[in-house]
This record gives C-alpha cells, sequence and structure tokens, in this order.
C-alpha cells in the first residue's frame, strides 16, 4: 500500500488530481497551491471557484500556516482531530483565493482516515479534499464508482475502504460554534 500512496503523492506534487478514500465517501484531491491544478480539480466536478474546496492535513501542524488561529482555537482543533469533523476557520493571507472561494474561512480537516492522512504526509502539505462526484450527483463510496463517474478525468485512484454507514463530515463554524451541516 505505502507504494501505492506514494505514487497518487508524487502525481499530486507534479500536479495531478486523484481520487482517494476518506471517512465516508471517496474525495479528489490535488496541490491546493498549483491554480491550474485546482481549476482542473473544479472543471471535472462542475463546481465554482466561489463555493471554496475543504483542505485536509496529516495533522494540525500542516493546516496551521495557512490559518488564523487564536491559541483556544488550536487547542479546541489539537482536542477534535483527527475525526470527520469539518471547521470552517479563517484563513491566513498564505491562503490562495481559489482554495477559500468567495469567503474568508476555509473548510478544514485531519480526517480520521489513515490513508487520507498518510497522504498529506507523503505530499509534505495540505492536500484538497471534495467528494468524488460531478456536484449535483451522488458521492462515490468506492473506487469502481469513482472510476465509472470520473475515471478517464483522473490521473490515479487510490485503493481503500469508506465507511459504507458515515455520513460525510460535519461542518462547524469554529468562530460561533453553529453546524453548518449536520
Amino acid at each position: 500500500m505505502e507504494q501505492h500512496l506514494l505514487s497518487a503523492a508524487q502525481i499530486i506534487q507534479a500536479g495531478g488530481v486523484v481520487a482517494y478514500p476518506t471517512e465516508s465517501v471517496y474525495g479528489l484531491g490535488c496541490d491546493p497551491f498549483n491554480r491550474d491544478a485546482v481549476m482542473r480539480l473544479l472543471a471535472i466536478k462542475r463546481r465554482p471557484v466561489s463555493k471554496g474546496l475543504i483542505l485536509i492535513g496529516e495533522n494540525l501542524a500542516q493546516l496551521a500556516p495557512y490559518l488564523s488561529l487564536t491559541e483556544a482555537q488550536s487547542a479546541q482543533l489539537q482536542a477534535q482531530w483527527p475525526a470527520p469533523i469539518t471547521y470552517l476557520v479563517d484563513a491566513s493571507d498564505r491562503l490562495p483565493v481559489w482554495v477559500r472561494g468567495q469567503h474568508r474561512k476555509v473548510a478544514v480537516r485531519v480526517p480520521d482516515h489513515p490513508l487520507a492522512r498518510q497522504l498529506c504526509q507523503l505530499v509534505g502539505q495540505p492536500i484538497i479534499s471534495t467528494s468524488a462526484n460531478i456536484s449535483g450527483r451522488p458521492a462515490a463510496r468506492n473506487r469502481y464508482q469513482v472510476a465509472r463517474q470520473l475515471g478517464d478525468q483522473l490521473d490515479f485512484i487510490v485503493s481503500g475502504a469508506c465507511d459504507r454507514a458515515a455520513k460525510p463530515s460535519t461542518i462547524i463554524d469554529l468562530e460561533s460554534g453553529r453546524t453548518l451541516r449536520p
């Protein structure tokens, strides 16, 4: 499995778009700092850049340079993650506008899926995470569904299992504590 993930990481580093398992569904990922890669991912999904995307990392330390966090917020995230909980957090100036869209906040998560975290570790930085589907269609829950819906447009599909009973990650605004997606 290590070689398989290493191949996916190298493709992301080279500007490619890959699909990989997360807690509940397959995600699409790429280098968030490569504008061409992000635009290609958005075109595959048929999703407007204005909506913004989720950024995942191996741990909070990997995400922190791209966030504006108070000490209390940092401690809260450290205590919560890894988990299928995505937080909306104030973005730092280091985060490209094409990741956060029209928002001042960015959605971030340290996933509770070992392959997704290990992929971030191998890439050496956070990666984009958005459901592997065309916007408005059901998200893919296995590599065969990914291949059927998007396969010819992707550079690589990581093999792995998602928790078929799990729901997409909860999204919480860190500042207000309001749940935006249960």
